[in-house]
């Protein structure tokens, strides 16, 4: 298995996400697409861990559909921000809309693989989830799959999905915008076979960026494709998000065009959305 990352390099970005991404013109033109693929999939009544929660955002929207939902991260600072936004939505007197359930845990994607999820029982379908998520690059962290997708597969019922939004390899934004600048390895760094040094916080940590033919193969012995997606292949990556901000109806009309053809794209763009069967 491939080394694995610290989550705690994730506990200087908690404070600021929301800011940075969530909030923003181009956080609020993607989530609504992952949003929209998780309803088609995880319905009222069900019950569905989260991989990588972040601040809970995604989370929190599926308990309000009825969903109960487990989610978890490796970040204690990640779980204290989505734990405050659960509170203060209860305190606004929100709660009472939630007709899901939300329990959130610090358990992280690598302890995951190892098998550290006895505690993650379903209290609504005993020890199977109903299905599984994780979004916006989560799944990065790590570069040896097929041990997730085995771990998952112990937990996840027959017939579950599994809904994951990693950080894919061709990025045509990122390529540009680094062969323009004069920094070719940079413009293809995702193409790497190892970990990509990446800076999050104050630490480096490595970035492994799955084609989609590679998890469809990790995954495959225990779950069957059911369909992939480009995620922002029009749009840039969040660090070019200055370009959205200054022609947001422009973006907003890329957005809306990519949705309509992002069955024909698959796994280009910085993420790409992918879905699987539990056999």
């Amino acid at each position: 298995m491939s080394a694995m990352i610290n989550p705690a390099a994730f506990d200087a970005l908690a404070e600021a996400y929301d800011d940075a991404f969530t909030r923003s013109t181009l956080g609020q033109l993607l989530r609504p697409r992952v949003w929209d693929v998780l309803a088609q999939h995880f319905s009222a009544g069900q019950h569905v861990l989260e991989l990588t929660c972040g601040t809970g955002e995604d989370a929190l929207w599926l308990a309000r559909r009825g969903v109960h939902v487990t989610a978890t991260d490796g970040s204690a600072e990640m779980v204290k921000e989505a734990k405050a936004k659960a509170e203060a939505e209860e305190k606004r007197g929100e709660e009472a809309r939630r007709r899901g359930s939300l329990e959130i845990e610090q358990v992280s994607l690598q302890e995951m693989i190892e098998g550290h999820f006895s505690g993650l029982r379903s209290p609504v379908s005993g020890p199977f989830f109903d299905g599984v998520f994780s979004n916006f690059g989560g799944l990065n962290t790590i570069g040896e799959w097929r041990s997730l997708a085995a771990a998952l597969a112990e937990i996840v019922k027959p017939g579950g999905k599994v809904v994951l939004v990693p950080m894919g390899p061709v990025c045509p934004w990122e390529i540009g915008w680094y062969l323009a600048h004069g920094q070719p390895r940079q413009a293809f760094r995702r193409f790497a076979r190892t970990g990509v040094p990446a800076k999050i916080g104050a630490a480096v940590i490595p970035i492994w960026y799955p084609s989609a033919g590679r998890l469809r193969a990790d995954f495959g012995p225990w779950f069957t494709h059911v369909a992939t997606q480009s995620l922002e292949l029009w749009l840039p990556p969040s660090y070019l998000d200055h370009f959205v901000n200054r022609r947001p109806g422009l973006f907003r009309w890329l957005n809306r065009f990519e949705e309509a053809t992002a069955r024909l794209t698959g796994g280009w763009g910085d993420h790409y959305i992918i879905v699987f069967r539990r056999h």
